[in-house]
């Protein structure tokens, strides 16, 4: 059984997830195509799952890659396990859920999602802190500790509800590795080097990432606003020795 603490022994030769996060379902699947050769799957989020609908995750995941529902889902129980359900008849892979919504919550989408893939494989990546907040962003919410304490304790929390993985920045993925080495780490704000990280204040590069034990990067505009999105992307392969 592969290690998932290190990410070489996976069994994945490429870690890029890329967020489409464009405008249009037809810009969405045109990027996908373009790009289906060159990373290993796609985040469709919210601009797409609310304009497209969810519909526009089978399209793209037809194209042979896995598709992750980024719809961060955070309702009462019943609510999220049949949303949570939807997603997984639409075809997604993964789907995100607000770790802080509670285990009850996060059982509810783990048992929802795998009743709407069936026999397919399908997981909840859990939320731990969104990468647009650091610790006094937190404290104004009234959260008064660490972002690291509290990716801890939601990690564990995720761990023990059966989700397959958690959203991480790369800040967390040492105590997250400690506390619950078990779950896929997914790890969003990845930036090339000169890249500007508009509105993620813990942001990391790609060699960061899957230095510090990321299995999946995600990875937006500096692959898809790009002049020529395959190049970026097999130049941060290239740059991570995977090309």
């Amino acid at each position: 059984m592969a290690d998932r603490s290190n990410p070489t022994e996976t069994g994945m030769r490429n870690p890029i997830l890329v967020a489409l996060d464009v405008p249009t379902g037809e810009d969405a699947v045109r990027l996908a195509r373009e790009l289906s050769s060159h990373v290993g799957g796609f985040k469709v989020g919210l601009e797409l799952l609310t304009g497209p609908g969810p519909a526009i995750v089978g399209v793209i995941g037809r194209l042979g890659k896995p598709v992750f529902a980024d719809a961060k889902l955070h309702d009462i129980p019943n609510t999220v396990r049949a949303a949570a359900r939807h997603l997984g008849e639409a075809g997604a892979r993964w789907v995100t859920a607000h770790a802080a919504g509670g285990r009850a919550m996060l059982e509810a989408a783990v048992e929802g999602l795998r009743e709407g893939a069936g026999s397919r494989s399908a997981g909840i990546l859990a939320i731990t802190v969104l990468t647009s907040l650091d610790q006094d962003a937190l404290a104004a919410t009234g959260v008064p500790v660490t972002p690291g304490k509290l990716a801890a304790v939601r990690a564990r929390l995720a761990g023990e509800a059966g989700c397959e993985g958690v959203i991480t920045s790369v800040r967390e993925l040492g105590v997250i590795s400690d506390v619950a080495p078990q779950l896929l780490r997914v790890v969003p704000g990845i930036r090339p080097v000169g890249v500007d990280p508009h509105d993620q204040v813990r942001a990391a590069t790609p060699a960061e990432g899957m230095e510090r034990g990321a299995h999946y990067l995600v990875i937006g505009r500096a692959i898809t606003g790009a002049p020529e999105p395959g190049r970026a992307a097999l130049d941060i392969l290239s740059g991570l020795g995977l090309a």
